[in-house]
């Protein structure tokens, strides 16, 4: 690594090596130097980790350029067989102006016969309040006894707000992640509403309530699923640390928080328990313990093995990442699911790349262990080593298994927003505001990944219903 024309690498092998031959130096001062060495030798490999070679999101890289892309044979725009989407005509418009021609301009003595219209549309959109009054008829008998027509089941309050509004505003909160007061702000200038921050919680809470049902079904899908993906994230309650957990497929969305990052937490939230499929994660430790079969993220190792070739300079890590990303491209072209016979030239690749990486990578000296406690300590490019060598099955599984992907992204693309949410809010006031965001979250995602709209699901919830997707899964 060089800073500033410095090559830091080179300056501490050669401090290394001066300090091997020096002789002279005092045991006390020589362990000194040394511990000031390793500090330095840690503080530049922190400093060359980025997104790249490690878990770091993309937004805490310094200096981040773009790459540039290369020109490539296509002609810019839509290729071909591109499904477009430019602007079609509406058959049926809202408004239809006609515009007459000014005589006064055309030619005189001459007779002019209309042959219709050319159209040309304007497709805009319009804020505007709508109040509906309800008018319950009464009749009375002529004994004085009153008759009150039945007002819509949803009509409750002499006034209140209607299903739209509450949706659009929920809508708003909970998944573009606006705060309540910008949300405020929004209802008072586009349509003269002023909404209290009181409101906007008991639509969120009415929300929470109604998907009661929706939680426990998504639960019991994801529990049958064949093929899963797991991952978790903290997040801050007024300063506290918690973690979100979630579980999900190219289906259903399922989000819950716990003060635990592990079993304990897993297993109350009871989704890994009842499952039997192949589970897609990140090497998070505590998964291991349910009887499912694993895949690994590959995402993950692929920048573990950056970091080693980078900051270690290991051959072996560079072959290994070009080897991973050669049979990500084999497994696409053959349609999700490569041969027996071609799994298994690529294994044996796989195989010798980590046998020769036993000499480039050796493990510590068990000498040095002796009389200690707990696993001797490795390096991180040791531990990454062991790890694809001793979960080969799980790290190459979707080789030959279509449903199994070659990343984790499902379930950290689902868990991204949560960290966004974080970064506005800063942090979540309560307990119960974090299941309510979890919960609504999950829900939308779900909605989404089934072709119905945000907003479409939220008023559809509000009308005391559930998605017809849903219904349908548990028939």
């Amino acid at each position: 690594m060089e800073l500033k024309d410095v090559n830091i690498s080179a300056t501490l092998a050669s401090i290394k090596q001066q300090l091997g031959d020096e002789k002279s130096l005092s045991p006390a001062f020589r362990s000194a130097i040394e511990l000031l060495v390793l500090i330095v030798t840690l503080l530049v490999n922190r400093l060359g980790l980025d997104s790249k070679n490690s878990s770091k999101p993309p937004s805490t890289d310094p200096h981040r350029k773009r790459k540039e892309k290369k020109p490539g044979d296509k002609k810019p725009g839509g290729q071909p067989g591109h499904i477009g989407s430019t602007l079609k005509r509406v058959e049926e418009p809202d408004v239809i102006e006609k515009i007459e021609i000014d005589r006064r301009f055309l030619p005189r003595n001459v007779k002019y016969n209309d042959v219709g219209f050319e159209w040309r549309q304007v497709i805009d959109i319009e804020f505007k309040t709508v109040v509906t009054e309800y008018q319950a008829q009464v009749l009375e008998d002529e004994n004085g006894k009153r008759y009150t027509a039945s007002f819509p089941v949803d009509v409750t309050r002499p006034i209140q707000y209607g299903a739209s509004l509450k949706a659009h505003a929920v809508y708003l909160s909970q998944f573009q992640l606006i705060p309540f007061q910008r949300i405020q702000d929004h209802f008072s200038d586009q349509w003269r509403i002023d909404l209290s921050v009181g409101s906007l919680c008991n639509f969120n809470v009415q929300v929470y309530e109604l998907l009661e049902r929706f939680d426990e079904i998504g639960a019991n899908r994801l529990a049958e699923s064949k093929q899963m993906h797991a991952d978790e994230t903290s997040v801050n309650i007024n300063g506290k640390r918690i973690w979100l957990h979630t579980a999900s497929n190219d289906k259903w969305t399922h989000f819950r928080v716990h003060a635990n990052r592990g079993i304990l937490a897993t297993n109350e939230i009871g989704i890994l328990p009842r499952f039997k499929g192949v589970l897609c994660h990140d090497h998070h430790k505590p998964y291991f313990t349910y009887s499912c079969l694993h895949a690994l993220c590959n995402a993950h190792h692929l920048r573990e093995l950056e970091r080693a070739w980078e900051q270690d300079k290991h051959s072996w890590a560079q072959r290994m990442q070009a080897l991973l990303d050669e049979i990500n491209i084999a497994v696409h072209a053959a349609g999700g699911q490569l041969s027996y016979a071609a799994a298994e030239d690529y294994r044996r690749v796989y195989r010798k790349i980590l046998a020769d990486a036993q000499a480039e990578c050796p493990p510590p000296d068990p000498a040095l262990h002796v009389g200690k406690r707990g696993r001797q300590k490795r390096s991180k490019a040791r531990n990454l080593l062991e790890r694809l060598t001793n979960f080969e099955a799980e790290v190459l599984r979707f080789m030959e298994d279509p449903l199994v992907p070659f990343t984790n992204n499902l379930a950290e693309n689902d868990l991204r927003m949560t960290k966004v949410q974080q970064k506005i809010s800063g942090c979540f006031r309560s307990l119960e505001g974090a299941h309510i965001f979890c919960r609504i979250r999950g829900y939308l995602i779900t909605c989404r990944k089934h072709g119905v709209g945000p907003c479409e699901a939220l008023k559809i919830l509000f009308r005391g219903e559930l998605p017809a997707f849903v219904l349908e899964s548990v028939e």
